[in-house]
């Protein structure tokens, strides 16, 4: 590489990724469409890579390109975290904060949580909402999302705050019943209370175990598209279900629900997901730090 990249294009690069258009970046940095092609047609050059495969209609990430975008994301935090460093004095949180997660983490974990914060930083406004849906968080103007499950999508940012794992369970009675399984493939027959989560594929498991990562396709006669339902109808005791520790904590600790197959659990760590550097604002950097605190403790 004879010309390292620019700071200025490295942004611009990320701007285009987020926005995926050309043109609805041009209009968010109040530039011309030519200026942004130029520039991006310049930091190819610099890098000796193609960065994006065009269309008429949008733009989407190359090979090469997810590996730079993931780069330049870190890159320009750290020169951002560096100014904030050596600046004598940081914005104070202020203005309207958005943010979305699934209902049950919502009401559990994250509205009692949200309520510390509002206390704490009186002139936020928070404005939170419970969708067990994928959410665009650009074309729903979201600041943030807290997510149990890590993001995939590569023009967000993701920040892992607490440690979590969902992990299979049912009540005593119904293990009284249908006995316990002994082995994953007989999740297949037993009756599994099946959810459609954000971050899963209905009816379809995967966990990791003694084998390394495994997966079986369960069914049952009760499913949901609500964690909270899920739960009460698996104390009812009509069949096993794979919920995450935060949500079935308190049943296993009290005998309500047993633990099934104990030795199998499926990753589900809490995100923090948003479209733009958490040092470009101030509400959100407040945000997510304070969530990862409060999760913490």
């Amino acid at each position: 590489m004879n010309n390292p990249p620019l700071l200025e294009d490295l942004g611009l690069f990320c701007a285009v990724v987020r926005r995926r258009s050309f043109a609805a970046t041009a209009r968010e940095l109040g530039v011309s469409n030519a200026y942004v092609s130029k520039r991006i047609a310049m930091l190819e050059q610099s890098m000796q890579v193609r960065l994006l495969h065009r269309t008429t209609r949008s733009v989407a990430l190359t090979e090469q390109g997810q590996v730079v975008h993931g780069w330049a994301l870190r890159i320009l935090e750290d020169v951002e975290q560096m100014a904030e460093a050596v600046s004598s004095e940081k914005m104070a949180p202020s203005g309207l904060l958005r943010l979305c997660t699934s209902s049950g983490f919502g009401r559990n974990r994250l509205g009692p949580a949200l309520s510390a914060l509002a206390r704490q930083y009186p002139a936020l406004e928070i404005q939170l909402e419970l969708v067990d849906r994928k959410v665009d968080l650009i074309a729903e103007d979201f600041h943030l999302d807290i997510r149990v499950g890590e993001a995939h999508e590569p023009n967000l940012i993701s920040r892992r705050i607490a440690p979590n794992q969902r992990v299979l369970c049912a009540a005593p009675s119904y293990l009284e019943r249908h006995g316990a399984p002994q082995t994953l493939a007989e999740l297949a027959q037993h009756r599994c209370i099946v959810i459609r989560e954000r971050s899963g594929d209905f009816g379809r498991w995967a966990l990791e175990g003694p084998k390394g990562p495994e997966v079986v396709k369960v069914s049952g006669p009760l499913s949901a598209s609500n964690g909270e339902i899920v739960h009460q109808w698996a104390l009812d005791g009509h069949g096993i279900i794979l919920r995450s520790e935060w949500d079935v904590g308190s049943a296993l600790a009290d005998g309500r629900l047993l633990r099934v197959l104990p030795g199998y659990a499926q990753p589900a760590d809490v995100w923090a997901v948003y479209p733009t550097r958490l040092s470009a604002s101030a509400k959100v950097r407040v945000c997510v730090e304070f969530l990862e605190r409060w999760l913490a403790a």
